[in-house]
């Protein structure tokens, strides 16, 4: 733990991952040349290749996942950050990329593979477990944030609107009043949480993808500890961010609802990306201007530490949205703070 802090501490606290997604049997037909877009580095597996217009663009990031690189070896690199919200970190881990590059697979998974999120509870609740009795732990909270607006994922009506309040205790925190918190006591609560939050989330058919969300779906693990021999206390969070699909708003054929849909996601994203730029240059952090920044401010601040998983599709027809998303890895990798 303490050599992940310093490893941390000397890469500034933002880490950049990518993951590339395999081509899906339905694609193969249409992209017999899709590997010849993309490649990688035998000695490097932190640089990645795209060839475009007869020009060769090297990217260069934290650590590159080719595609036959599994959930569980994805995971294995980021287990030590998971971990660091039980020793009092604030920590996010964001998925970004255009609809359709994986972005939910790697959060969620699927039944028989689960993803980032899943294999997160499970390693923090077997580690406070092996604390116990000195730890509390409880998963506090899971929404969404659809058009500018919030949504409790968990509560019994979807529908309520929430708003974002500065903590009454002086503290300087901010809370959600009406936001439903769920304590688990066991691997199957952390089930059933994921099956409600998932079946209320708001998706929508858009011209990349069938299911696309149109939202960002957010986990947010409180992991507070209270140590009953030396009496010090430890207060931690765990975001856990899949992103709504970046792509430019002429790719996905949006319209009407779809339209304001999109320019809210654009609004937020450009916003995230303002504040983890103005976190280095500037006093002044532009916070407010997306709900998204909003809500996790405390956790994009300070000594939190953050990751970004950005999800890239091998297919050439999305090119020029795979160039567009790995421009917005390298700069987010080139903050400093």
């Amino acid at each position: 733990e303490k050599c992940h802090n310093e490893l941390v501490r000397l890469r500034g606290n933002i880490r950049v991952f990518c993951r590339v997604r395999p081509v899906s049997q339905e694609e193969e037909q249409d992209c017999v040349d899709a590997s010849s877009a993309l490649s990688f580095d035998s000695d490097d597996d932190a640089v990645l290749y795209l060839s475009s217009k007869g020009r060769v663009m090297r990217f260069e990031l934290d650590k590159v996942f080719p595609p036959p690189a599994t959930q569980e070896e994805v995971f294995q690199e980021l287990q030590s950050l998971v971990t660091s919200c039980i020793d009092g970190f604030n920590v996010c881990i964001f998925a970004y990329g255009q609809t359709g590059s994986g972005k939910t697979y790697t959060m969620e998974g699927v039944a028989h593979d689960p993803g980032i999120n899943q294999r997160a509870l499970r390693l923090l609740f077997s580690e406070v477990t092996e604390k116990a009795p000195d730890w509390e732990f409880s998963i506090s909270v899971s929404v969404e944030i659809y058009n500018e607006s919030l949504r409790n994922l968990l509560g019994d009506s979807v529908s309520e609107k929430l708003d974002i309040r500065l903590s009454p205790d002086g503290s300087g925190r901010l809370y959600v009043p009406g936001l439903t918190q769920v304590g688990v006591q066991s691997p199957e609560d952390i089930q059933r949480v994921f099956e409600l939050g998932h079946m209320n989330r708001a998706t929508a058919c858009t011209n990349l993808n069938e299911h696309s969300s149109r939202s960002h779906a957010l986990l947010i693990v409180s992991v507070s500890g209270y140590n009953t021999v030396t009496g010090s206390r430890t207060q931690g969070k765990l975001n856990l961010v899949d992103l709504a699909g970046s792509e430019r708003i002429s790719r996905s054929g949006a319209e009407g609802s779809r339209l304001r849909e999109a320019q809210c996601i654009n609004k937020s994203l450009s916003a995230l990306g303002d504040v983890i730029n103005a976190r280095c240059r500037h006093a002044h952090v532009p916070f407010r201007n997306s709900r998204l920044t909003y809500l996790l401010q405390d956790s994009l601040s300070g000594d939190s530490k953050t990751l970004m998983m950005v999800q890239v599709s091998p297919l050439p027809a999305n090119l020029s949205e795979s160039i567009s998303s790995l421009k917005f890895a390298q700069r987010v990798r080139s903050v400093e703070l």
